[in-house]
């Protein structure tokens, strides 16, 4: 008995098509302002997060600090007599510590947002000798 194999010859095409348009459209989110850029580092001490956010000022961003995360939101300009917008973007980046928010600082330089993120001291623990 023999069997026949249906093989779509163009199958391989759409999968190319679909990967290539999902990478355009993050590409055009990200050239249309939508999603700045993000270095983050990560050290024993604290995490350094720099956003790229050319032609903006400290005024129009707005920054939310968690215990173990940051958020970084465009912040829409109010317009007089009408609702508040939704954020143009939005950026949330979950950190593998707790942040000692008395620590942290950020600062806004040349269209570059520094954030730096000192851990939370693990003061909470005490080790106890054992007799």
């Amino acid at each position: 008995m023999s069997t026949i194999m249906n093989i779509d010859p163009w199958g391989f095409l759409d999968e190319l098509l679909d990967t290539s348009n999902r990478t355009f459209r993050a590409m055009r989110a990200r050239a249309a302002g939508r999603f700045p850029p993000v270095n983050v580092f990560i050290d024993d001490n604290a995490a350094i997060i720099e956003l790229e956010l050319p032609g903006k000022t400290a005024n129009e961003v707005s920054l939310a600090l968690e215990p173990q995360a940051v958020t970084v939101a465009d912040k829409p300009a109010a317009e007089e007599g009408k609702e508040p917008r939704q954020p143009a973007w939005s950026r949330r980046l979950d950190l593998p510590f707790r942040v000692n928010a008395d620590k942290a600082n950020a600062k806004f330089t040349n269209g570059i947002l520094r954030i730096e993120l000192p851990k939370e001291d693990a003061a909470g623990v005490k080790h106890i000798a054992i007799q």
